[in-house]
């Protein structure tokens, strides 16, 4: 996934986020998300050495959506929310106009998403792009001397590659949105509770209740990472840090830290 970014918390502290799934599925909707992070990033306009790396995150989107049928996850996902969300149409502390709201959008981006084309279609209608991938995945092969074709592209004017790259990544619109409006009702579906891992180890019995994402916050001043390990019986969580050349080493100090359980449907 890409690296969440940093924020700051009331008491003045930077801390960063780390995301452990709890299954298959949400580990690729993470990865697929990343993807999608660092495609839009590099396709901004800018040199043409960013545009390559657009590309590249381009034909790994590609690829990533070709060998999972990631488009049926994403829709059997949207129907288990839109079903669930259904259910809390009586709770007295939801807000009616919220959940009219949400339900909306997921209808809305499930029967565009249910229409689409597959995006790998993309490559059969574009012979070019097609000879291009096979450059790429060749070490150094998009020299002018294996491709020129490719470097009088990067040669156009930085307006011109982004029309064309905002044509190519056009039919995985609707597929990123339906991605991010699941990750966000599954994010905020969990409470963000203060704990301590003592002597730097935390663990946390789950009795069998089902989580689909674990959330944590560290202290990101001195480059403190969690090491998570997660199953429906318990969290375990080893802290540590790693400086210069050396391997990771624990924490034997106790480490303050936020933890959130997305539960999920």
């Amino acid at each position: 996934m890409p690296a969440p970014p940093a924020r700051t918390t009331g008491v003045s502290r930077r801390v960063t986020l780390y995301e452990y799934p709890f299954n298959e599925r949400i580990r690729a909707f993470l990865r697929l998300e990343s993807l999608f992070d660092r495609l839009f990033y590099f396709a901004q306009p800018g040199d043409s050495r960013m545009h390559q790396q657009a590309m590249g995150a381009l034909f790994e989107l590609i690829e990533a959506t070709e060998r999972t049928d990631l488009k049926g996850g994403l829709l059997q996902d949207i129907e288990r929310q839109r079903q669930a969300l259904m259910n809390l149409r009586e709770h007295p502390d939801v807000e009616p106009e919220v959940l009219d709201d949400t339900l909306a959008a997921l209808e809305r981006v499930a029967g565009q998403l249910f229409r689409q084309p597959r995006a790998s279609q993309l490559l059969r209608e574009n012979e070019w792009l097609a000879s291009l991938r096979g450059r790429m995945a060749v070490l150094g092969g998009t020299t002018h001397v294996d491709m020129p074709s490719y470097h009088a592209w990067q040669s156009k004017d930085e307006a011109a590659r982004c029309d064309d790259l905002q044509q190519w990544i056009a039919p995985f619109s609707v597929m990123r949105e339906a991605l991010d409006l699941l990750l966000d009702l599954l994010r905020r579906g969990g409470e963000i509770q203060r704990e301590v891992a003592h002597a730097g180890a935390y663990r946390q019995m789950l009795h069998g209740k089902a989580g689909h994402l674990l959330r944590i916050w560290v202290d990101s001043s001195d480059g403190t990472f969690p090491d998570i390990s997660a199953n429906k019986h318990m969290i375990w969580v080893r802290f540590s840090t790693q400086e210069g050349r050396l391997r990771p080493q624990q924490l034997q100090r106790d480490v303050d830290f936020e933890l959130a359980l997305c539960q999920g449907v």
